[in-house]
C-alpha cells in the first residue's frame, strides 16, 4: 500500500485484508520454562523449543510474508530453509533476518529504540527495578549492544547464557500487549505478574519507535482506580486489568470487550468511557464470560472468519444456553453460579444509561454480521469440535476458535483440531496444509489474491501447548477496510 509509511496504524475490522502485523518469534526464553514455574509463567506444560521454531512457527512466518510482504521471501525459500543457514533468516537480530516493515518483529523494534542512549538507560533502570536487580547488574546491562540487550530483556539471559531474571515466554502472544482501535493503540494492563515486563517493554516501543511516531498522541493507557493501593487484595471488581485478546474491533463503529479471567469489569468501564469521549466508537458490547482458565479471553471462544461466518464454542450457542434441564430440581441444581454465566451488555454512545441486554453470543454475532457489516448472506456458525462432545471442549482447549484472518475467508489454524476442520469443510471451505500452500505460493501455482474461503492448517504439536492460537500470536497494525 502506498500510504503505509504515512498511516502505519488502522484497524476497523477483524477480517479486512491484513497489511501490517506485529509478531514475536519464539525465543530461547520458551526453552527455559521449567515444570515448577510453568503455571506461574502461564504455561500448562513445558514445550520443545526447536520443534516450535523449525517445524511450526516458521510456517506461520512464511505465510505472513507471502501474503503481506512476498518480496522478502518469494524466490528465496530454498535459501532461507537451507540447513547450513541455521535459520538465520528467521532469527531477530541476525544480519540475515528478513526484517520486514509489514511482518514487524517486536524484538527488532525494541533493539531500535535502545540505540538511543537516554532510552537505553531509563528502560534498563526500569527493568532492573521490576526484576529487583542490583545496581552493578544495571550498569553492566547498559554497556551491552542494543541488539544483545533487547534479547536479554526478553529471554532473561546474558550473552554468556547466565540467567539474571525470568524469561517472558508469553511475549509471542503479541495480541495481548495492546490492540489497535482505528488509528489508536490501547495498551494492556496485565492481570498476571509474569506479564508486567512485557507491558513495560511494549509501552516504550509504542511511545518511542519511529514506526509509531505519527500515533504517539493516540496511545490510550488505563489508570488504576483512585486509592487502589488502599483497597483489599480481594477487591477484584475494582482491579483494572486488560489484555488484547479480550478486545475486538468488529467494524468501524462497534467494539467488543471481554470481561474474563484476564480483563476486569473496571477496565471495561474505563475503555467504554474513554472511547466514547474520543468518539472512536458508537457502540461497545461487553461480553462477560466465566472466569475460567479454559477460556482466558473472548478470542478463545470465538473469532470471525467472514462477514457472515464465525467459529465459536458451542457451549455459548443459543441452543446450549436455552436448553432446559430434565426436571425442576435438576434445573435448580445445575443453575450456573454468578461467575459462571455469560452476560452481554451493549452500550450506545448517545444513551449510555440505557444499555441493551443480549441473551446469547449467537444473537450478538448475527447482529454484527447483518446490521453492522450489512451481510446479505445467511449467518453461519462453525462450532469447535463440530459441536460434538468431548471434541468440542478438547479442541477449544487447543485453540480451535482462535483463528487469524489473513483476509476475509482465509484463516490460519492448528492442524490438530480434526473435528473443527471437518466442520469447516462441511461449510464449503477448502482445507489445506501450510506446507502445500507455501509450495504453491512459491512456485506460482496460486497467488495470495486468488486464495478464497480457505482454512490453512499449521503444525501445532508444541505450539498448542503454549495455550494460544494465531489470533493470540498477532497484533494487527493495519487492515484494509471491509
Amino acid at each position: 500500500m502506498n500510504n503505509d509509511h504515512v498511516n502505519p496504524l488502522m484497524v476497523t475490522s477483524e477480517i479486512g485484508a491484513l497489511r501490517r502485523v506485529l509478531v514475536h518469534t519464539p525465543d530461547s526464553g520458551l526453552g527455559k520454562v521449567v515444570p515448577s514455574k510453568a503455571q506461574d509463567w502461564l504455561f500448562e506444560d513445558i514445550v520443545h523449543l526447536d520443534t516450535i521454531r523449525r517445524k511450526e512457527y516458521d510456517y506461520y512466518t512464511k505465510l505472513l510474508l507471502y501474503f503481506l510482504d512476498p518480496a522478502k521471501l518469494k524466490g528465496k525459500l530454498k535459501q532461507a530453509d537451507d540447513p547450513r543457514s541455521n535459520r538465520s533468516f528467521y532469527k531477530p537480530g541476525h544480519p540475515e533476518f528478513f526484517r520486514s516493515d509489514k511482518v514487524v518483529e517486536l524484538q527488532n523494534l525494541l533493539a531500535d529504540i535502545l540505540d538511543d542512549a537516554g532510552i537505553k538507560e531509563i528502560l534498563t533502570a526500569s527493568v532492573c527495578a521490576v526484576e529487583s536487580c542490583s545496581y552493578i547488574t544495571q550498569q553492566a546491562l547498559v554497556q551491552l549492544p542494543s541488539s544483545a540487550l533487547a534479547k536479554v530483556f526478553i529471554t532473561g539471559s546474558l550473552p554468556d547464557k547466565t540467567m539474571i531474571f525470568p524469561p517472558i515466554p508469553n511475549f509471542i502472544f503479541t495480541r495481548d500487549i495492546g490492540i489497535v482501535i482505528k488509528d489508536h493503540i490501547l495498551l494492556n494492563k496485565p492481570a498476571k505478574k509474569a506479564r508486567i515486563r512485557e507491558a513495560l517493554l511494549a509501552k516504550y516501543v509504542f511511545y518511542n519507535h519511529p514506526l509509531f511516531s505519527a500515533c504517539r498522541h493516540n496511545i490510550i493507557e488505563l489508570a488504576d482506580t483512585r486509592r487502589h493501593f488502599l483497597m483489599p487484595r480481594n477487591g477484584e471488581e475494582k482491579k483494572v486489568t486488560l489484555e488484547g485478546g479480550d478486545v475486538m474491533v468488529v467494524c468501524p463503529h462497534h467494539l467488543l470487550i471481554g470481561v474474563s479471567e484476564r480483563t476486569s469489569m473496571e477496565a471495561a468501564h474505563q475503555v467504554i468511557n474513554i472511547l466514547f469521549a474520543k468518539k472512536l466508537m458508537e457502540k461497545i458490547s461487553v461480553i462477560k464470560i466465566p472466569r475460567k482458565r479454559d477460556y482466558m479471553h473472548i478470542d478463545t471462544i470465538f473469532t470471525q472468519v467472514k462477514r457472515n461466518v464465525w467459529v465459536m464454542l458451542g457451549n455459548f450457542s443459543k441452543s446450549a444456553i436455552h436448553q432446559e434441564a430434565a426436571d425442576p430440581v435438576q434445573k435448580i441444581l445445575d443453575a450456573p453460579k454468578k461467575d459462571d454465566s455469560l452476560r452481554i451488555i451493549q452500550f450506545h454512545h448517545n444513551n449510555t444509561g440505557s444499555p441493551v441486554y443480549i441473551d446469547n453470543l449467537e444473537d450478538l454475532l448475527t447482529d454484527i454480521s447483518t446490521n453492522d457489516l450489512k451481510s446479505k448472506d445467511k449467518v453461519q456458525f462453525i462450532y469447535s469440535g463440530n459441536n460434538e462432545f468431548p471434541y468440542d471442549s478438547r479442541e477449544q482447549w487447543t485453540d480451535s476458535c482462535n483463528l487469524l484472518a489473513l483476509k476475509e475467508g482465509v484463516v490460519l489454524g492448528y492442524d490438530r483440531n480434526d473435528k473443527t476442520t471437518e466442520a469447516f469443510r462441511s461449510h464449503g471451505f477448502t482445507v489445506t496444509e501450510a506446507g502445500e500452500m507455501i509450495n504453491n505460493l512459491e512456485n506460482g501455482t496460486i497467488k495470495p489474491d486468488e486464495v478464497k474461503d480457505t482454512l490453512i492448517l499449521i503444525p501445532s504439536a508444541e505450539l498448542s501447548r503454549a495455550r494460544g492460537g494465531f489470533h493470540c500470536m498477532s497484533m494487527p497494525l493495519l487492515r484494509e477496510e471491509v
